[in-house]
Formats: C-alpha cells, structure tokens, sequence
C-alpha cells in the first residue's frame, strides 16, 4: 500500500512540475546587460528548487504569491552562445529538466541605426492592408473568426500580404514600415486592431508566425528600408493567459479591479495636481477590456524590458513607436525606455504622447529641460508632433490670413521649436489610424492634399503618412467610428474589383495622388538637406508661407500659398536666406524660377526650389 501511494505521489508530482512556459523563450549572449529574468510557468512550479548547468551562476530566485511562477535570475557575461540545462529539484531529487538556449547575436547589434528624419514611415494596419493567405484568416487558437462583411471584424490581412507589397511602398517612397500591434489579440470580437495583446512573445497565427515576422524585415532590409514595432507596455488584454493566472496582485492596478483612466496626462507634470487625479490617470485602466499594467513593479518591469529586447534582436527591428506612453508610470517608463537604449545607443523610439501644447509634449521628450525642472528625464528618443496635426487638420480651409487664422497656424507651431531637445526627431503626420481621415476632412480636395504633404515632407522632423492617404481613401470616423477609417486598401484581396496597388489597376483619382506623392517622397529621400538641415521661415503675408531649409552646401525654398487667390511677391524680403542663388529648379518639376525676379503662385499651390 505504501509502495502505491509512493507511485501515485511521484507521478503527482511529476504532473504538476510540469513546464507550460517559459519567457523569454531563449536569449542571446554578449548583451550588455548580462543579467537576465528567466520566467517559468507550470503548476505550483514554485515547490522546486531551480539549478543550471555549466557553471552558470543563479543571481536571484523570485517566488510570488502564485506558486505556479519562479522568476530566475542568470548572470550571462562570459557565457558564449550554448545550450544549457536548468534542472527543478525536490528534496534534492531532479524532478525534471528545462533546455535553455544563449544564442549568437548579429554583427554588430547593439550599433544598429534606428529610423531617422531621412525617412519616411508609412503606417498600416495589417488586418485591413493585403490578405496574401487566405487560409489563415481564422484559427482554431483564436476566439474571432475572419468575417470581411462585419466593418469591426477580421478581415484576413496578414503579414504574407505585406510582403507581397514590398515593391508598393518602394515605390511610394517609404523607408520605414510601422504596423500596429501583430502579436495575439484573443478578444472575441474586434480584435483587429492588436492593441489587447493576450500574448506577447507570439505573432497572432491569423497575421502568420513569428518566422514570417522575421522574415518581413529581412525582406525590407534587402531594400534599405526598417522595421518599427508598435509596442504597448501600458496594458493588455483581459484574454492574455498571464491575466488569466497573475503572478501578483499587484501585477496590475487594481482598485480593487477594474477603475477607467480619467485621461488626464497633464497630471503626471503638473505640480497642483491631486494624488487622487495623478493615480486615476497613471493607474486607470485604458478601457475595461485591457488591465493597466503596474511598472513599478520589479518583475513587471524587467518581463516589459526584456520582451522589447528580445523582439529587437529576434526580428532585427529598427524602432518602436510606443502606444499610450504617457499614461504608464512615468518613472518605470523611463527605466524600460532607458534599460533599451542602454541596450541599443542608436535605436529609436517614438512615444504616443497625444497632447495639444508643445511644452507638454517636449515635456516627454529625452534630456528635456522642461521636465528637468522636476528632476524627470524619460530617455524617449522622439515624440509625435500631435499639434502640427491639429493646425492640418483644418488650416488649409481657412481661406483668409488674420491673427490667428490662415497659415499662421503652422508659422506659429514651429515657432515653438525651442522647446524640444531634438527638434529633427519629431514624428510630423497628418492623420494616422486613430485620428480623422485627411481627404475625408478635405473631401478629397487634391490641392489641399498637395499642400498637406509638401508641408510634412519638408519641415523638420521624420515624416509619417498613414496608408491609403496616398491614393485619397478617405473614411468618416464622427458617423463610421474607427472601422470606418481602418477601411480595406482596394487591390489587397483577390476579387477586388479595383486593384489600387498598380497603376493599371488605379482610377484616375488614385493616380494622381499617387503620383504626386511618389514623386514628393521619393525626392525626399536623397535630400539631405531637408533631413538634416536648419530651417528659417517667414511671417506669413496674405496666407502665403515662405521656408527654407538650409545647410552649409544646399538650400531649397518652399512656398505655401493657402488663399484663393494667385499670389506675387517679391524675393528681396528673403535675401538673409537667398543669398547668392539666382535661380530655383523645381523638386518635382522642370520649371526653373528666376530668384532675382517677382515671383507668382497659383491658389491653394506649393512650390518647393532647390536653389542654384
């Protein structure tokens, strides 16, 4: 009888001991921080003792109130690409085993270039891009279905379909491709838009695998173009398997549960805010579908950290744009944004920080002085220029130029350059998947169009257009809500009865946004001088707005005439800036324009001069 209840322990034993995961699932040697967290989840794993092969040191053993996780910390340096054993003993018997694989690393890693202001970042939203496999618009691992009909649906785009439309955007002009989130949204329904991850180490099987992920930046990087992942670390969603089972408690902000963000992110800078309204933002829960995660803790913190760097190196990554940034805990944000570039000097990484005042965006922005006042540094590399999106979104239907009305809206936001640390690494964007469809607000108005991207795509900053604004897509987020404006790009499914991808498959109207465009952004990437140049503008005068952009070798001179008249001036206001040149030869023309003369501009036109 003993000799059965023996048995049956064993075998008890060994079924609860058993490994469900572990994260990060390898790693690489020769980081520069060698130490890393390795997590591992199985039931009441914590009664095991953890030990590993090869001399490897264990720094640290973390075991929280669920006993189904043990945290172990490894210190890596010296340790070559291998293979080790971790061994988990119970009274000093091995209960079972775990491989465990240090990877070699790519030349030169940690020196990778991130994006930058030469180039032009092109957003799309997978599921709504190319479906290039259909058979994986639904899964058995998944709850929701694929369903094109339904507007919030799966409609089946997937990563084989951008691939298959690589030569698209080379074309168009783009350097960098951001996509919205790719790894597993579990949510029954209108999962689409990947924002409530439910698994983070994993791409989500109806976009592919994470192979085809790397594969898509292998494929853009044999045409010289990046890879930005989008990257949430403020929450996610209720469906991931770590919510499901928490490590702790307070793994996330709980009140107790669930308690909606007041969104107020002026409270994480402003010095008479309550605590009360500062923790209801920072702590808040996005929506009550994505449990706000608690970076003040340790492990939450270091499990974010590391599954950043692990996608980096995994899928050779050139960037991040970061969701929500400044609704995390601004302290533990500034750690992870830190701890990365600590990791990755050049990397970039861009912070949604969706303000409408330019002090409190520079607020965000690394080595700001503003945030200095309060002894904060965020380390964030780049923000989004969110109130250049405000003054487009309406400015070029203002006809007349009075105080403030007209033109002087976007004379006025740069004005207020000074504030930003790093003024070239600004995200400058007319619309993006978020916000109201550019030609939709302009009702497909060519000129204006014209003008909204001479505008982006010559100021100071990284450029970034959303997809399908290059052919004029349109879509009504007040009456359609964000389906509406996260529409089907026409050509990405077979049957499409207009195939917007190619010039034979275009309308007429599609051609010439997009020609126009093509010829704009590709101009754009051998123009160093728009890249990295200085800039000097003007006072605007009867709604026209005159700029240059400037180095020690080049110039080029840009007109916006936003009325609806033609409008003459005279170059002799602008000599500090013109110089010596006699002539201007048009980007995206053949016209060459005497500099020593009058000149005349259309209404509602542009012209951008490279000087001679």
């Amino acid at each position: 009888m003993k000799k059965l209840l023996y048995i049956f322990l064993f075998f008890s034993t060994m079924v609860f001991a058993q490994i469900e995961r572990v994260e990060p699932p390898f790693w690489w040697s020769g980081m520069h921080n060698p130490e890393l967290q390795i997590m591992f989840y199985g039931e009441n794993i914590a009664r095991y003792t953890p030990a590993v092969s090869d001399n490897i040191i264990i720094n640290n053993v973390v075991k929280t109130e669920n006993p189904n996780y043990v945290f172990v910390t490894i210190d890596t340096e010296n340790i070559p690409a291998s293979d080790f054993v971790f061994t988990f003993k119970n009274r000093n018997k091995v209960a079972f085993t775990h491989n465990y694989s240090l990877k070699k690393r790519r030349e030169n890693s940690a020196l990778r270039e991130g994006f930058n202001s030469s180039d032009l970042v092109y957003l799309i939203m997978p599921d709504r891009f190319a479906n290039g496999n259909s058979n994986n618009d639904s899964s058995k691992e998944v709850a929701e279905r694929g369903n094109r009909k339904l507007d919030t649906g799966r409609h089946g785009g997937d990563i084989a379909g951008v691939i298959e439309h690589l030569d698209y955007l080379e074309e168009l002009g783009v350097t960098a491709l951001w996509s919205t989130p790719l790894c597993e949204d579990n949510d029954a329904k209108t999962s689409y838009h990947g924002y409530a991850q439910s698994d983070v180490y994993r791409i989500d099987p109806r976009y592919g695998t994470n192979e085809e992920y790397l594969a898509l930046s292998t494929a853009l990087k044999k045409r010289n173009m990046k890879l930005i992942m989008d990257y949430v670390t403020n929450h996610w969603g209720a469906e991931h398997w770590m919510y499901k089972d928490l490590p702790a408690y307070d793994w996330v902000h709980q009140f107790p549960g669930y308690s909606q963000s007041n969104y107020r992110m002026t409270t994480q800078f402003d010095p008479n805010a309550s605590a009360i309204d500062t923790k209801n933002c920072m702590d808040g829960w996005f929506v009550s579908t994505m449990p706000d995660l608690n970076q003040s803790n340790p492990l939450v913190l270091n499990y974010l950290t590391q599954n950043a760097i692990w996608w980096i190196e995994y899928a050779d990554l050139d960037g991040f744009r970061v969701d929500t940034y400044s609704y995390n805990d601004k302290e533990g944000i500034a750690k992870w944004t830190k701890a990365i570039t600590d990791e990755y000097p050049y990397f970039n990484i861009v912070g949604e920080v969706w303000m409408h005042d330019q002090s409190q965006v520079a607020y965000w922005q690394k080595d700001s002085k503003i945030a200095a006042i309060q002894s904060y540094n965020s380390y964030l590399p780049s923000v989004m220029d969110f109130t250049l999106h405000d003054v487009i979104g309406g400015v070029f239907n203002e006809d007349k130029d009075t105080w403030n009305q007209g033109i002087i809206k976007v004379y006025d936001n740069f004005v207020n350059d000074f504030l930003y640390p790093d003024i070239d690494n600004i995200m400058v964007f007319a619309e993006n998947h978020d916000t109201a469809r550019f030609n939709e607000i302009y009702k497909n108005d060519f000129e204006k169009y014209k003008m909204a991207m001479t505008l982006i795509a010559t100021i100071r900053g990284i450029p970034q257009i959303y997809y399908g604004t290059e052919i004029g897509m349109a879509g009504d987020k007040a009456t359609g809500g964000d389906a509406d404006i996260r529409r089907d790009f026409p050509g990405g499914w077979k049957g499409d009865s207009n195939n917007a991808f190619t010039k034979k498959g275009r309308t007429a109207k599609q051609q010439k946004w997009f020609e126009f465009s093509s010829k704009l952004f590709n101009w754009r990437k051998s123009a160093e001088v728009i890249h990295t140049g200085k800039t000097k503008h003007y006072l605007p005068q009867e709604n026209v707005y005159i700029y240059f952009r400037y180095n020690d070798t080049d110039a080029v001179m840009v007109v916006i005439n936003n009325s609806t008249e033609a409008k003459t001036f005279s170059t002799a206001r602008f000599a500090e800036s013109i110089q010596g040149y006699t002539k201007g030869k048009s980007a995206l023309g053949e016209e060459t324009i005497n500099l020593t003369k009058n000149i005349s501009i259309s209404p509602k036109s542009t012209l951008i001069l490279e000087l001679q």
